[in-house]
């Protein structure tokens, strides 16, 4: 399928990057099962619609739980608890797509082979060219990178044309913490080296790196709105835009 072919859509693969926390709902910590299943939902409509698309979930509403646990511990052993942890919420999201009809593969970068495939990256474009839906767990499989910079990565390996970058309780890109500064200015466009250079929060900077050395443009967008990702994908202008050119950004 070629760009605009199949209901009038602008790209052809995406990466979708949804923080632990977009399925944390309400609660402190842990799982929501009718956020997932809204998202599983939300995933389905795209990908039924002729979207090739791929996601790397985070860990944030896991970890939070095991916050105590591993103060005071290794960095790398705790970022290796953090990689399992993303695999308990890609299987978490697998079986609520299944449940929708949609067929979807988990591969991961850490060896669990009695659930998931290991991470291959031909694999996973054939996955995607069959029209399966593939989530990448367990991150890089390296401590020290952050699952943002496991999104860029994989973006860029499955040759996916943008990644939307879901937010929990935001609408976008603002200039200061909206949670923090209640007048904080909300951004429609920027650039990867401003958002790099102003600490920004989109993602961190090795993965904005990533992004702007390769002029991949990310989607930021609040996922609490149901219509996001499918307006999104059908060319709508959607939260805040962040790519390399100025001349990609729209008004």
């Amino acid at each position: 399928m070629s760009a605009g072919e199949g209901g009038d859509l602008v790209f052809d693969r995406v990466m979708l990057k949804l923080s632990g926390e977009a399925l944390m709902g309400d609660l402190e910590y842990g799982t929501d099962h009718d956020r997932v299943e809204r998202i599983a939902a939300q995933v389905t409509r795209v990908r039924d619609g002729g979207l090739e698309i791929a996601i790397v979930v985070g860990a944030g509403n896991i970890y939070r739980g095991l916050q105590g646990v591993a103060a005071g511990m290794d960095r790398a052993t705790a970022d290796y608890m953090g990689m399992l942890a993303t695999v308990l919420n890609a299987l978490t999201l697998q079986d609520a797509l299944e449940k929708q009809g949609t067929d979807t593969r988990v591969l991961s970068a850490i060896e669990v082979s009695e659930v998931a495939e290991p991470y291959i990256r031909r694999r996973a474009m054939r996955h995607l060219e069959k029209g399966r839906v593939v989530i990448f767990a367990a991150g890089t499989g390296n401590p020290f990178f952050t699952t943002d910079t496991a999104a860029s990565l994989r973006a860029l390996e499955i040759h996916a044309e943008a990644i939307l970058m879901a937010k929990h309780g935001v609408e976008g890109v603002y200039d200061a913490d909206p949670v923090e500064v209640p007048d904080a200015r909300f951004l429609p466009a920027i650039t990867h080296i401003e958002a790099i250079e102003r600490g920004l929060k989109v993602m961190d900077s090795t993965a904005l790196s990533l992004c702007m050395d390769n002029d991949l443009p990310i989607h930021v967008f609040n996922m609490a709105d149901e219509t996001n990702i499918d307006r999104i994908v059908r060319g709508e202008r959607v939260g805040t835009v962040v790519s390399s050119k100025r001349e990609e950004q729209r008004p």
